[in-house]
């Protein structure tokens, strides 16, 4: 009986997506996550009956026998709409308002992308994120600054004590992908550059294509609570379903075997 191990792959596609969803739930407070979505594919079918094969001299079959085996997990996508921006006040706090990814180098030397923009001095003054890995290209805020400007377009000014002329010391950049969602998440709010996502692009904020910046701000999540709670619900009814087509096969079998 095929029954059970179709009802088996539904309840493993339907765990899935419940992991998938409570993911979500999870970050709905970090900065700058970008929800998941589970996508489902059915798999391979029993061809009893071809359709449109011969079912005498001069007749064929309109729709044939084609007998479905499941489910799968397809794949699980990242929707890479814009979050709220919340504002922070922080000088050194900047939000993407469009396209784009800052550049961080990792201990390691790789190159990771974030949207998280809740950057930081380090003890030399360098501009770093919450573990301490440098931002690209390097920005250092000389001892002594009373103010950091960063405009839209990424220049990064102070003021120092005594000068009333402001100094560039840096310009942000950000990078883009022909498919962001072929980045390769790594925790932390990081992503590294894949073969499927391409090489990356890099410019100046505001240029075509990519977003600008917005000092003070940081971009909260794009999960919606409501919309993610109903998704959970409907996961744990179909989970449900499938749970009691087991159930049904089983009850047949049990019948099966006390025929007599």
């Amino acid at each position: 009986m095929r029954t059970l191990s179709i009802a088996a792959t539904g309840m493993l596609a339907q765990q899935t997506n419940v992991d998938v969803i409570s993911n979500n739930i999870a970050n709905m407070n970090t900065t700058a996550f970008k929800r998941q979505r589970a996508e489902f594919h059915d798999l391979l079918y029993q061809q009893v009956q071809r359709p449109g094969g011969a079912t005498g001299p001069d007749t064929k079959a309109p729709s044939g026998i084609q007998i479905g085996t499941g489910v799968k997990t397809g794949a699980v996508y990242r929707i890479l709409e814009q979050g709220a921006l919340h504002q922070t006040d922080n000088p050194l706090d900047v939000a993407i308002q469009g396209k784009g990814y800052f550049q961080i180098t990792l201990p390691s030397g790789e190159t990771a992308y974030t949207r998280d923009g809740a950057f930081q001095p380090s003890d030399q003054g360098e501009l770093v994120t919450a573990e301490g890995y440098p931002v690209q290209p390097g920005i250092t805020i000389p001892q002594g600054a009373t103010d950091v400007t960063i405009s839209k377009t990424g220049e990064v000014q102070v003021k120092i004590a005594g000068d009333p002329n402001p100094q560039t010391v840096g310009q942000l950049q950000l990078a883009t992908f022909m498919n962001e969602s072929g980045l390769e998440a790594q925790g932390d709010n990081y992503y590294l550059e894949t073969s499927a996502s391409g090489q990356p692009t890099v410019a100046n904020p505001g240029e075509p294509g990519l977003g600008t910046l917005q000092q003070g701000f940081v971009e909260a999540s794009n999960v919606n609570p409501v919309a993610e709670i109903t998704a959970l619900i409907t996961a744990q009814r179909a989970y449900e379903m499938n749970s009691r087509v087991v159930k049904t096969a089983d009850e047949m079998l049990a019948t099966t075997s006390q025929l007599r």
